[in-house]
């Protein structure tokens, strides 16, 4: 695959160059055998680490959420905080096991509008934990539940209320009763004779009241809230406060508030609908709160920019603080460069300085405090540029890839066609671009990119513009295969670790 990152005015991070990761195979979930037909249904949809990187959640077409736990640090016996005070250089290889499933949303029929609404998972976000117990959002496109997952004692009564002792008399006592056609009392006396005490008489046993004994245990996933009927078009994102209160959800054209406790009624903070809608020119593709700046988030929009809003200025934030965008180079416009330009994807880095968007073409990681361009790009699918004509035929330029960043900020990710992903450094001086291949054998197609291409592309060479012939190969012998494609992936928190879905597969690999 051709295309390296794109140094432009600052460093994304301040230091020495980092070396490139030797990425390895760390484990797979659900992997296809030879010839597997894989269901409709099966497919993930939304992959999302939690905050402490111990818990994974995916979710799938089907409206199912499955999560995974961490197993290593329990089996060596190390701690969270013990892990966050080691260095972030140490390689460890971290494993997961399946903990459990529920499922979050069915297929509903909107009568009104004569709508189908999938189940499908657009989106998970992880929530506090509280008393031992796992929280989490997630939305389908139109309804967000609240989840609560924890461990619940299974009661089992372990002693009838029948003496073993005397379970042949109870069996003689019990036949001669059934043929019998007196009334007896609950106590097992009839009613033409006095009661007798069980030591008197040894025809009853000694009565005993069941005990109850709590012995195993099992996950129960409760939904604690719907947040329902509050937008009119597919969600595309939702994101957690800081806070640990609110939280946001956004779709085409708004983004809304929503306090975690309430669920029948939300703020609207961004309207972008036109009063008349021949007039609308951009819609809201994804939205995130500042990991840390509880009054600030963002949101990209099908133009290719993307707005700070700050909660504080107004209640509706028609208003941005901060607009970032790349000025398109004169003579560049095409058919396609609208659609190319429409950013899938946000993130913010863990630090808050820093945003990275995702467009068809490139990753783009912005400085929050210079709005004039981008402080780096990254070529993803610089080589597909030939094939635009095609992508737009059989609908793949309007795939939305997802990215991610590294818990400290020296690299980041994102998914392409044939299960491939890739991986740049984004430190000052680095040259890493990796390409992998969501496979056991993650390194059979890696390519290292020797040097960055300069700033323009319209200064690029004649090949690298071109990038790959009409042969359905890259420059590299490797062909396309644009129905395979790994459009979702996460990076751990605070280890080199990333998480990726291949179809209905979830690959986990380590550096």
């Amino acid at each position: 695959m051709n295309g390296g990152g794109e140094g432009l005015a600052a460093p994304a991070t301040s230091g020495a160059a980092v070396s490139p990761l030797e990425w390895k195979f760390s484990q797979v979930f659900g992997e296809r055998t030879a010839g597997e037909e894989v269901q409709e249904v099966d497919i993930i949809s939304a992959i999302e680490f939690d905050r402490t990187g111990e818990h994974l959640a995916t979710g799938d077409r089907g409206g199912r959420v499955v999560l995974f736990e961490r197993t290593d640090i329990k089996d060596h016996g190390g701690h969270r905080r013990d892990l966050e005070r080691m260095d972030y250089s140490i390689s460890r290889h971290p494993e997961f096991r399946y903990k459990t499933e529920f499922q979050s949303h069915e297929p509903e029929f909107d009568y009104l509008k004569s709508l189908e609404i999938e189940e499908k998972i657009n989106k998970i976000r992880w929530c506090q934990t509280a008393n031992g117990a796992l929280f989490l959002l997630s939305t389908n496109d139109k309804t967000i539940k609240y989840w609560k997952v924890q461990e619940k004692k299974i009661k089992k009564v372990c002693e009838m209320n029948v003496d073993a002792s005397k379970s042949m008399e109870n069996g003689a006592v019990a036949s001669s009763m059934s043929a019998s056609s007196k009334p007896y009392l609950a106590n097992g006396a009839c009613k033409d004779r006095p009661v007798s005490s069980p030591s008197n008489d040894t025809s009853f046993p000694a009565l005993h009241l069941p005990v109850v004994t709590s012995q195993e245990t099992s996950l129960v996933a409760r939904c604690r809230r719907v947040y329902a009927h509050a937008h009119d078009y597919h969600i595309n994102s939702i994101s957690n406060n800081s806070d640990g209160e609110t939280f946001i959800s956004a779709d085409d054209l708004r983004i809304n508030l929503w306090n975690l406790e309430i669920s029948n009624q939300s703020f609207n903070i961004v309207d972008v609908k036109p009063a008349n809608m021949e007039d609308l020119t951009e819609v809201i593709t994804s939205a995130e709160f500042h990991p840390t700046h509880c009054n600030t988030l963002a949101y990209s929009s099908s133009k290719g920019s993307i707005r700070l809003i700050d909660l504080r200025q107004s209640a509706l934030c028609d208003t941005h603080s901060k607009l970032f965008e790349e000025q398109e180079a004169p003579g560049s416009r095409s058919f396609f460069t609208e659609i190319i330009a429409s950013i899938s994807d946000i993130k913010f880095a863990k630090n808050g300085r820093h945003i990275l968007s995702r467009d068809y073409m490139t990753l783009k990681l912005w400085d929050i405090n210079m709005d004039s361009g981008p402080v780096a790009t990254f070529q993803v699918h610089e080589h597909l540029r030939p094939k635009l004509c095609d992508l737009y035929e059989n609908d793949s330029i309007f795939d939305k890839f997802e990215c991610c960043l590294s818990g400290d900020g020296h690299r980041v990710a994102t998914g392409s066609y044939s299960n491939l992903f890739r991986v740049f450094g984004c430190s000052e001086g680095s040259t890493e671009a990796t390409t992998l291949e969501a496979s056991k054998n993650p390194m059979r197609r890696q390519v290292q990119t020797p040097a960055r291409p300069s700033r323009s592309l319209g200064n690029l060479p004649r090949v690298l513009r071109r990038g790959a012939d009409n042969s359905g190969a890259d420059a590299n012998g490797n062909s396309f295969d644009f129905t395979t494609k790994l459009l979702h992936l996460a990076w751990h928190p605070s280890e080199n670790s990333i998480a990726c879905a291949a179809s209905n597969s979830l690959y986990m690999y380590y550096a």
